[in-house]
């Protein structure tokens, strides 16, 4: 079942295109990322899907109610997690959850048991207590999402959740939403600029740049668009400048990126050969110490398809 239908949303802002002609399914169930740079209209779609903001063109349907003609129908689908932190740090976490699970109509029992489920889930019921103002910022981060699942939505849409926070608290948030999916079918929207955050977690993507689509798809249909590339790794000794400035003026290499003795290269696979990469390696008296060749991650998709790294 498709859960989610994104059909043709385009969004500007006075001569500005944010959002250009964008399309795509999210089915029950699925854990699907929304991955591009700063900057690539990702948290303007957010806020179109969740009835914040209109588009120019295009419409949205969430459990096939359209977010505009049937907006309370749509919302009751949605649990949200912006980017902006949405607390009250001078009462405690449990007095935060009362409050967003007030607003959600829950009370009593049903208010204290949706409490405790939420701060359990997100490794927060020993800090039931604390003040948030005393809580780390990957902590605030863990009980925005609390409070956004206190009316167990079926789906939950995680606007760039890890931004800025430390590791342990970014594990806590991979747990939870592995958990929350598995147990409770819950199907999750997951943006981010973080690749290997959504190679990790997500079985389906769509890639944005600037406003448009570049990549849609599972993984393996969206890493076969560049089917045709592939890593080298090499490890050598005696890494110059002079080395890496002649890897680079071959034709078949697309990106080539170094650390302490190790080459990575992004190669064209239909062109690529490695004898003259070696003879440029035995000009220079560079020992190879290793050299193997892998299928590309999504953040080599993403640079091969627009000429740029991610975080740019």
């Amino acid at each position: 079942m498709k859960i989610i239908e994104v059909k043709n949303i385009s969004k500007k802002f006075e001569d500005k295109i944010v959002l250009d002609n964008i399309s795509f399914t999210i089915e029950e169930g699925d854990i699907f990322g929304l991955i591009g740079p700063n900057g690539a209209g990702k948290s303007t779609l957010i806020n179109i899907m969740t009835g914040l903001l209109d588009p120019n063109n295009g419409n949205i349907s969430i459990g096939g109610f359209d977010i505009k003609k049937e907006s309370l129908k749509a919302k009751e689908f949605l649990g949200l997690v912006p980017q902006e932190l949405a607390l009250m740090e001078t009462i405690s976490a449990y007095d935060n959850l009362e409050f967003f699970g007030s607003l959600y109509g829950l009370k009593g029992k049903a208010l204290k048991e949706k409490i405790g489920y939420a701060l359990d889930i997100t490794g927060l019921s020993e800090k039931r207590k604390d003040k948030v103002k005393k809580f780390s910022g990957g902590m605030k981060r863990r009980l925005n999402l609390a409070a956004a699942i206190m009316h167990e939505p079926k789906i939950l849409i995680l606007d760039e959740p890890t931004v800025g926070i430390d590791p342990q608290s970014r594990n806590h948030i991979f747990q939870f939403i592995k958990s929350i999916n598995r147990e409770k079918n819950t199907t999750i929207l997951y943006t981010s600029h973080y690749m290997e955050e959504v190679e990790y977690l997500c079985n389906n993507i769509f890639i944005m740049d600037e406003g448009k689509e570049i990549a849609y798809g599972d993984k393996k249909t969206v890493k076969s668009m560049i089917s045709d590339n592939n890593k080298v790794n090499l490890r050598a000794d005696n890494i110059n400048g002079d080395l890496i400035n002649s890897i680079e003026l071959l034709d078949s290499i697309i990106n080539c990126e170094v650390y302490h003795d190790e080459i990575k290269l992004l190669v064209k696979g239909d062109s690529f050969k490695l004898e003259p990469l070696l003879k440029i390696l035995e000009k220079n008296n560079s020992v190879i110490k290793s050299i193997n060749v892998d299928e590309p991650n999504l953040e080599e998709v993403f640079l091969s398809l627009t000429g740029k790294n991610l975080r740019d």
